[in-house]
């Protein structure tokens, strides 16, 4: 049998970019380390969650829309089931809506640098990708969104489908809802995806259901990062129901496996562990700050308990190894297009102390090397 033979997988997979991520090492050639590369809750899920999915029955198959599950979101978002969806995590979900709404050629636009998974599934099918990039006036300076420049670019372009994350991941931008509210009207064409992964890390959130009156708004959450259920996968999305509808078209039943849906209900029951967790996490990266602010780090400011930190003297690579020596693991940003900044998502106290050595004594190896 030649190759000429062997049906060939569609050309446009050739073009899906590889997407690196932080959060998954456990090989035999990487070492144990404080991991400051997955920004999650590091203080894990609720204790309930457990015994959840201790009675769960393996032998029989799950919910395969994950009803429940949908019915528990719908309640505390105060929406319809029907505006519900739950996938195998957000991601999942992503690609979902990408090979709903997405045909060849078409636009998709994105908001860069941010979660390379959107470029990936639009990719995947076909689309013409247009990158709308966050400004920086200097290396320390926050990132910001020209809103202007954005509706103008929107309307030009008339994409299907806006990935727009926010607050964004890796540089902890948040944008207010009278801007999201304004790209809406302007775009009524345009799905926008609005990606709240993160969105319970904020200190002061405001409520992006309440802009669902608009049919092109579809919110995606994860509940991998706030409620520590990463090692499950688990995510949802909130949408107008004729979108829920598509979706569940290319959605496979079973999508959400039964320890997963039982571990959901479980956390989504347990809000104060939440607020308990995060309300800790808050402290911890205040004091994280500090303390690096004090040794003439320079921390972006962010919405969120992970930012960017712009790296003297050396290449984030340079100082992603130089680090990992010293037991302390963070995330090399050169695949978001930022060669000169790591990302570092705060831990608990412990772990933080133990990250401001580690990063004391690589700055000064790092300058020494290189004067």
């Amino acid at each position: 049998m030649t190759t000429e033979t062997i049906p060939m997988p569609r050309p446009e997979l050739a073009d899906v970019p590889p997407v690196p991520h932080g959060g998954y090492h456990h090989t035999q050639s990487t070492p144990a380390a404080l991991d400051f590369s997955a920004n999650i809750n590091p203080f894990g899920p609720s204790p309930h969650v457990w015994p959840a999915m201790q009675s769960v029955v393996l032998e029989q198959h799950p919910d395969p829309r994950a009803t429940p599950l949908r019915a528990a979101l719908a309640t505390l978002h105060n929406v319809a089931l029907e505006a519900v969806l739950v996938g195998n995590g957000a991601v999942d979900l992503i690609y979902q809506i990408a090979v709903a709404y997405v045909r060849p050629h078409d636009a998709v636009m994105i908001i860069t640098p941010t979660f390379g998974e959107y470029a990936a599934a639009a990719a995947m099918m076909g689309a013409r990708i247009i990158t709308h990039p966050l400004s920086q006036a200097t290396p320390t300076a926050p990132f910001t969104l020209d809103l202007d420049a954005l509706i103008a670019a929107v309307q030009h372009n008339q994409p299907r489908l806006l990935f727009w994350c926010n607050p964004n991941n890796p540089t902890g931008t948040y944008v207010d809802a009278e801007s999201v509210e304004r790209v809406l009207q302007a775009a009524p064409a345009t799905l926008l995806v609005l990606d709240e992964a993160f969105v319970n890390f904020v200190a002061e959130a405001w409520p992006a259901t309440a802009l669902l009156n608009y049919p092109n708004l579809l919110i995606l959450r994860s509940m991998t990062k706030d409620y520590a259920l990463t090692g499950l996968r688990l995510g949802y999305l909130l949408a107008a129901p004729a979108v829920v509808d598509a979706l569940l078209t290319v959605q496979p039943p079973w999508s959400v496996n039964a320890l997963a849906q039982a571990a959901g209900l479980a956390a989504l029951a347990d809000q104060q562990h939440l607020r308990t967790t995060l309300a800790a996490l808050a402290y911890a990266n205040q004091q994280l700050r500090a303390m690096l602010d004090d040794l003439h780090f320079e921390p972006l400011a962010s919405a969120v308990h992970f930012w960017l930190l712009p790296v003297p003297t050396a290449t984030a690579p340079v100082w992603q190894r130089a680090l990992l020596a010293h037991g302390v693991r963070v995330r090399d940003t050169s695949s978001f297009g930022l060669p000169m900044h790591v990302r570092i998502a705060a831990q608990a106290p412990a772990a933080n102390a133990r990250l401001v050595m580690a990063l004391q004594a690589c700055r000064e190896e790092l300058c020494a090397a290189k004067c």
